[in-house]
């Protein structure tokens, strides 16, 4: 691939930009007169909806669920007199404001699906739909915080903080947000950010159209979330956004050709530049190993003839909280590392926020040894690719898992590990495509029936399972909303009644 990119040919289009309002660009501009709908009363669609109101838009927001508690939300929204309304009869089509009169934009939480009818509904009259990434690019004004931004199917959150870590050791005030972290909206408003670490997911990406991020990074493919974007060429699609309009460089797993083909098609600013990462002893303009160090040869001095040297192997090891560095976090910290140096931070700040860098909860955490039996919190392997990494580091294994597969296949993860599992526990309302693959490969499995006390109950039949020197390990390869609120929920369950035993 050529050091220097040139146009490519996939640029971010969107019908319908030219009528999102010019008035929401800025972040003091006056939104009154503008009607705008807001999906979601979680994460990311209060924000959006708090700081449209204050900016004098009239905000309906919306929100089919009725269970969870969001009084809180609903309460500080309502001292802006945004209209709420919740409840499934109110997301079935695009709402009005009480003159009858169409909204003018339609920003919607990265939860919803591109088909869900009430988006159908209002592309279809004309009203443009925006997420919170558009929106945040387009309100971040004189914050010149550049964003180095992150996605793929794993990894995410780890490169993401080892990204925010990196800087901190310089001195450096980096915001880590977007999927992690403080909600991105918040990031790009705070004017003591000097650099923002942002982590995207693909329902993050598919609705942003104009975000030139300074660098970006997509650090692997598999399919994932095939059940929200109706296939895994319109996964992979909106995961390329991210490199629309790049202006320095476009960070790609080299091992990876499919990250690799997104970087040959993007549409970049001119002079942006292909960096990509590896494993092996990186060529010039790559990243990668020089027997146990990690090296930079894209952004040295002499590139072409030497390399600079940015930390060691017992660095990640550090950082993973193990005895040897697992090719997955050096992968990780190669993509981290490849973003930090496209704004020139100093390589000793590579090193030194590797050395600081602790992991997050619910990734390949050891909860506890108990009878020459360990247990390990892998909940946020939410897809069986993700999961892989925890079932090769480990032998041998009770694996609980299952949970909500979004079109996921297991049979190629079940048969490559299948000599490590001496017995699965399966957990899950729909455990049709774990258990076809589990008995395809003639592996030992117990069903967890769903109801309540679920994870004590598979904790329980483990402990039964388990044999000294074994682990027991919590890597769910599939969602978690089907029993749990999310991974977190997930995983919190399983540290508590992994504390009980």
């Amino acid at each position: 691939m050529p050091d220097v990119l040139v146009p490519g040919a996939t640029p971010v289009d969107y019908p319908l930009a030219d009528k999102i309002p010019e008035q929401i660009i800025g972040p003091d501009s006056s939104l009154d007169g503008l009607t705008i709908v807001v999906t979601g009363l979680g994460v990311s669609g209060y924000p959006m909806a708090v700081h449209l109101a204050e900016r004098g838009a009239h905000v309906i927001c919306v929100d089919g669920d009725t269970q969870i508690d969001r009084s809180e939300h609903e309460t500080i929204l309502r001292v802006f007199d945004v209209d709420i309304r919740r409840g499934p009869e109110h997301v079935t089509e695009l709402p009005t404001a009480s003159d009858g009169s169409l909204p003018d934009l339609v920003c919607t939480s990265q939860g919803w699906r591109p088909d869900q009818p009430l988006l159908v509904d209002a592309q279809a009259k004309g009203v443009p739909v925006i997420g919170e990434v558009e929106l945040a690019w387009r309100v971040r004004g004189t914050n010149a915080a550049p964003w180095l931004v992150i996605t793929g199917t794993n990894g995410k959150t780890t490169a993401t903080s080892m990204l925010a870590s990196m800087f901190r050791a310089a001195g450096v005030n980096a915001v880590a947000c977007g999927n992690i972290g403080s909600p991105l909206l918040e990031a790009v408003l705070d004017p003591a950010a000097e650099v923002l670490a942002i982590e995207l997911a693909s329902f993050q990406l598919h609705w942003q159209f104009s975000m030139c991020a300074h660098s970006a990074a997509v650090l692997n493919l598999a399919p994932d979330h095939v059940d929200w974007h109706g296939s895994y060429e319109n996964y992979v699609a909106d995961k390329a956004r991210v490199y629309s309009n790049v202006m320095k460089a476009c960070v790609y797993n080299r091992e990876d050709l499919a990250t690799r083909k997104l970087v040959e098609d993007a549409e970049v600013v001119a002079g942006a530049r292909a960096v990509g990462f590896g494993l092996g002893v990186p060529g010039p303009g790559e990243f990668g190993l020089v027997e146990d160090i990690l090296v930079d040869r894209a952004f040295a001095p002499n590139r072409y003839s030497s390399a600079l040297e940015l930390a060691s192997l017992d660095d990640v090891a550090k950082a993973a909280g193990t005895t040897s560095a697992p090719d997955h976090y050096v992968m990780n910290a190669l993509a981290a590392a490849a973003l930090a140096r496209s704004i020139d931070l100093p390589p000793v700040a590579v090193r030194d926020g590797l050395r600081s860098f602790a992991p997050g909860d619910h990734r390949m955490r050891v909860v506890r040894t108990l009878d020459d039996i360990t247990w390990v919190n892998d909940s946020k392997a939410t897809n069986p690719h993700a999961a892989s990494a925890a079932l090769g580091s480990f032998d041998p294994i009770v694996w609980i898992a299952g949970g909500l597969p979004k079109g996921a296949d297991y049979h190629d993860i079940v048969e490559g590990f299948k000599d490590r599992l001496r017995s699965v526990v399966v957990i899950g309302e729909d455990d049709s495509a774990l258990s076809s693959a589990l008995e395809a490969s003639h592996v030992d499995t117990i069903r967890i029936e769903p109801g309540p006390r679920v994870m004590e109950r598979a904790v329980n039949a483990a402990r039964e399972l388990a044999q000294p020197g074994d682990t027991v390990l919590l890597s769910p390869a599939a969602a978690s909303m089907d029993q749990f609120t999310n991974y977190i929920e997930r995983g919190d369950a399983f540290e508590q009644a992994v504390s009980e035993l």
